[in-house]
């Protein structure tokens, strides 16, 4: 199982790079050419509403992109820190209004993310959040003698 490890600083124009990167390790591990836009649209949006997460609570740690090659599947983790709180709870800090637009952008963004990707997994908790994606691959052709 072969994984590479992205961390970013929290910026918009990190995740452009993030999605190149993403797209060349999929290319590499095998996942079909006629999804390739699907993992950089998915990725970008993942990795935008980190990102957002971040500045919003004020959080300096950097975004984290894991891309994981396994046998038959090629998975992204893309992890931020920033916490979550339980339905009906405000974030400190933050008036109500921004909390409602805050909710229905990042709602938004998970809406791309599952029309873009048949398996994905969001976890999320007091010490932040995980999108993990996954997308099946195809072994590299072996050339006949």
């Amino acid at each position: 199982m072969a994984t590479v490890e992205l961390r970013f600083s929290a910026l918009p124009e990190h995740v452009r790079t993030a999605r190149l990167v993403a797209a060349a390790v999929a290319r590499r591990a095998g996942v079909d050419e006629a999804v390739l836009d699907e993992v950089r649209l998915a990725v970008g949006e993942a990795c935008t509403r980190a990102v957002g997460l971040h500045q919003s609570s004020g959080i300096s740690a950097p975004v984290r992109v894991l891309l994981i090659e396994e046998e038959k599947l090629f998975s992204i983790e893309v992890g931020d820190e920033a916490p979550r709180t339980a339905p009906g709870e405000s974030v400190p800090g933050a008036s109500h209004g921004d909390s409602d637009a805050e909710t229905e952008e990042d709602e938004m963004g998970l809406a791309v993310i599952s029309g873009l990707v048949d398996d994905v997994e969001v976890t999320a908790g007091e010490n932040g959040g995980l999108i993990r994606m996954s997308w099946p691959t195809t072994p590299p052709a072996t050339l006949a003698p």
